[in-house]
């Protein structure tokens, strides 16, 4: 098997599988089977980022809503490292959750 048929069986591994992230290759935010435009530079990222949050605290109003809280932390974990790195420890606490005993 060559290079070029492995990446083919991975690209077809991942196109089945449930991402949210933001795909480098596309510069979209992807939340499971729906994809989002991202702004290319990156004070603009960190601003969306950050008026997610701070529109996520005001949740209890009305048309906001707390998911914004998640959606902009993860939006920021495209720039800033902390964010990053929580992202990155609750999938690994995720994905142990998940995992099956034994």
């Amino acid at each position: 098997m060559n290079d070029r048929e492995e990446t083919r069986g991975g690209e077809r591994r991942k196109a089945g599988a449930v991402r949210f992230g933001i795909d480098h290759a596309s510069g979209r935010l992807v939340l499971g089977s729906f994809s989002i435009g991202m702004p290319r530079s990156r004070i603009a990222r960190v601003a969306l980022g950050m008026a997610l949050i701070f529109c996520g605290v005001l949740g209890f109003l009305p048309i906001l809503g707390f998911w914004m809280l998640p959606l902009g932390f993860l939006v920021l974990s495209h720039d800033l490292p902390f964010a990053r790195r929580l992202r990155r420890r609750l999938a690994v606490w995720w994905h142990r959750r998940r995992k099956p005993a034994g």
